[in-house]
């Protein structure tokens, strides 16, 4: 029997690697943290800070450390709620912007590399059965309910 475990494990590590290998992007180093909110901030419209850092299931403490540091290399933009002003909504700059599509190039790059190597039946079979984990993981009763 397969050890299920370590796949994942293996699987996870790997993309791990790709993410921390490809975060930097004309002398700018970008955690994979960081990486990852910027993706959200770039494909929610007008996100709150709440709303990502729930669906990064972070604590907004947490959170808030690393927005401070990507407002600080000019990435990202805090801009109060005008209905409620203790509400802030994300956005990029145009430099995260840049930052964000140079990442998403690369994964997309990897990725399509990495599917080239299957027939179009087993790209799609392996894309079906990841949607399905992911369904799957988040209506699991021990994990994973704040990502969406």
């Amino acid at each position: 029997m397969e050890n299920t475990r370590e796949l994942f494990q293996v699987m996870t590590r790997r993309f791990g690697l790709l993410n921390k290998n490809c975060c930097s992007v004309g002398g700018t180093e970008i955690s994979l943290v960081q990486s990852h909110i910027l993706y959200e901030i770039q494909r929610q419209d007008k996100p709150s800070m709440q709303q990502i850092a729930d669906t990064l299931g972070m604590d907004i403490t947490t959170f808030s450390r690393q927005i401070q540091t990507l407002i600080k290399m000019d990435l990202v933009k805090k801009t109060p709620l005008p209905e409620d002003r203790r509400v802030y909504i994300l956005s990029l700059t145009a430099k995260g912007k840049f930052i964000a599509a140079t990442i998403d190039a690369e994964m997309n790059r990897y990725l399509n590399e990495v599917f080239s190597q299957m027939s179009d039946f087993e790209k799609d079979m392996v894309i079906k059965s990841i949607k399905l984990l992911n369904q799957c993981m988040a209506n699991s009763t021990v994990c994973c309910k704040p990502l969406s």
